[in-house]
């Protein structure tokens, strides 16, 4: 566990990719199995403890110190695993014994009921040093926060040997920690691992944000373009096992089985396969906003009425494997067209294509992107997000290559915004105020909140708003700070954002999809700031427009 600890400690002060790479490379070459398997287990988050809970180790803490000071010096460090580190106070005069190992901490907490938890963490807590308690905390919440990516570990692992991430990527879904085949067959000591599951899941591929400068580099008549759907990226899988069993499955993007939630898509597949797609909820012959799609997500029971009301739809993107076919080294155009061929085949299935958007410039595509109604989409041009462009060469590759795929999303809706409260970030960002509500004026004049944001502004105005909290802080609610917001004194903040939706869970009625900070309104006086009457009017705009064909929204959405 110490080696471990080490490793972790140096990896959150370590600012490098590469210096991070080789780091983890030396731990996994120095640290025989199964130690470094459940090491690239928590680095690759593939480890969770159903019964170590924040709350647990919270209760352990306030019966060793004083609980009014853990709740100030938690406020202060703004980290729990690192104040409950710093705050324990080891036993005295106690011989310790050997600190545990790393395997012996992750078969505890795996098999260990919930009432028996307490003191096995509490003995632990008294075993390590500060660092050992600060790692061992970090790794059963499941929160490192150390800046080290799945990608970069497996690529750690691929440098142990002469194999390419990408391999490491190809067989990771079949995996299972401490994965000591992987290890064996990346040092050349053994062979490929396989999986016999008959509808495993395959890395998806991912595109980059196309930005202005990328287009001069790039030649239209190589790419094709696509719809961007505003749902979320599913993968869908049928086989057959030995016995001759079909097999089928929904995965998330990152290869979670999301198949009890949408039983209904799962059986109704009729083809064996791999089809990349967007899922979605198809109602009367039209998309759905993603806030009905959400009535369908995360549910632990599914209902015959919950799936008549909200029917579950793959708009399909890409075919990855075919009645034993791997289609991915395939180029696209070629993967295409077996895939409308397939689709044509099973037109019962709730399976179609997401269409093709011709082009034959930059501009024509711009248009396309600003007006999706008027450039095929047209009753489902609400639920576009922007257009994909794919090179008409390309494979499908795990991960995000840059090149192959770009995606180019709509502008997005802005409004400004004024700064209600703040509250502490995690991880790097513990020292700082980085979680912000805000809101806008009613016709009463009383500011409500629309929404938070916690992204979106760079590390200079990070420091600008926590200056600006620290010094205009007028209440205290716990961890969170209120500042001032009068109509003459107050911050206003540029907020982006995707969507709209009505929401009886806040006051305003309103909720935003996926805000975040876009600018800082220094110049602008809170008083000044937009209206909810602005968010209604938009509300009301989007809902007029979904429910005709050909009316989009073009041009600026800029509210103010």
């Amino acid at each position: 566990m110490n080696r471990f600890a080490a490793l972790l400690d140096r990896l959150a002060y370590e600012p490098r990719r590469n210096g991070k790479l080789r780091l983890i490379a030396d731990y996994f070459r120095h640290v025989p199995d199964p130690e470094r398997g459940w090491a690239l287990a928590a680095l690759t988050g593939a480890l969770s403890f159903r019964n170590a809970k924040p709350g647990l180790i919270r209760a352990l803490i306030a019966e060793r110190t004083d609980p009014v000071l853990f709740a100030l010096s938690y406020d202060y460090v703004g980290d729990l695993s690192e104040t409950v580190a710093l705050m324990w106070p080891a036993p005295r005069g106690r011989n310790d014994p050997e600190p545990p190992s790393l395997s012996a901490v992750v078969h505890a907490f795996s098999t260990l009921g919930k009432t028996e938890l307490p003191a096995v963490l509490a003995s632990l807590l008294d075993r390590l040093d500060e660092t050992g308690r600060w790692a061992l905390l970090k790794l059963i919440t499941g929160s490192l926060r150390i800046g080290v990516s799945a990608r970069l570990a497996k690529t750690a692992v691929a440098a142990l040997g002469e194999l390419e991430p990408d391999a490491i990527e190809l067989v990771w879904p079949g995996l299972v920690p401490p994965y000591t085949e992987l290890f064996a067959w990346a040092e050349g000591r053994g062979p490929r691992p396989e999986t016999e599951d008959p509808a495993p899941f395959r890395p998806v591929m991912l595109a980059h944000a196309i930005e202005e400068p990328d287009f001069a580099a790039l030649d239209p008549g190589a790419f094709r373009a696509e719809w961007k759907w505003d749902g979320i990226r599913v993968q869908a899988v049928r086989g057959a096992d030995p016995a001759g069993r079909h097999v089928a499955r929904l995965y998330s993007r990152t290869g979670e089985d999301i198949s009890p939630a949408f039983p209904d898509l799962a059986e109704a597949l009729a083809f064996d396969g791999a089809v990349d797609g967007e899922l979605l909820i198809l109602r009367e012959g039209r998309v759905q906003s993603f806030n009905v799609l959400q009535q369908r997500l995360n549910r632990k029971t599914v209902t015959p009425k919950l799936i008549a009301e909200f029917p579950a739809h793959i708009r399909a993107y890409d075919l990855l494997f075919e009645a034993g076919e791997d289609m991915r080294d395939e180029p696209f155009e070629a993967r295409r067209a077996r895939l409308e061929a397939l689709i044509a085949q099973h037109p019962e299935s709730p399976l179609d294509i997401s269409p093709l958007v011709p082009f034959g410039s930059w501009d024509d595509l711009a248009s396309a992107r600003a007006d999706p109604a008027s450039h095929g989409a047209g009753a489902d041009a609400e639920a576009v997000e922007g257009v994909m462009l794919k090179r008409a060469d390309s494979l499908y590759l795990p991960g995000r290559p840059k090149g192959p795929w770009w995606k180019w999303k709509r502008d997005p809706h802005r409004v400004d915004a004024v700064l209600m409260y703040a509250q502490r970030g995690h991880g790097k960002r513990s020292s700082y105020y980085s979680d912000y509500t805000f809101g806008v004026w009613t016709k009463e004049g009383e500011l409500v909140p629309v929404g938070k944001a916690y992204f979106g502004f760079t590390d200079e105005e990070l420091l600008e708003i926590d200056r600006f909290v620290r010094r205009h802080t007028i209440n205290r609610f716990g961890p969170v700070r209120e500042v001032v917001h009068t109509a003459t004194e107050g911050l206003v903040l540029e907020v982006a954002f995707e969507g709209l939706a009505r929401s009886t869970r806040h006051r305003s009625g309103v909720a935003m999809r996926f805000p975040r900070v876009a600018r800082l309104r220094w110049d602008k006086p809170p008083g000044e700031a937009d209206r909810l009457e602005t968010l209604e009017r938009m509300l009301g705009d989007e809902a007029a427009a979904a429910g005709a064909a050909g009316v989009s929204r073009s041009g600026s959405r800029r509210a103010s």
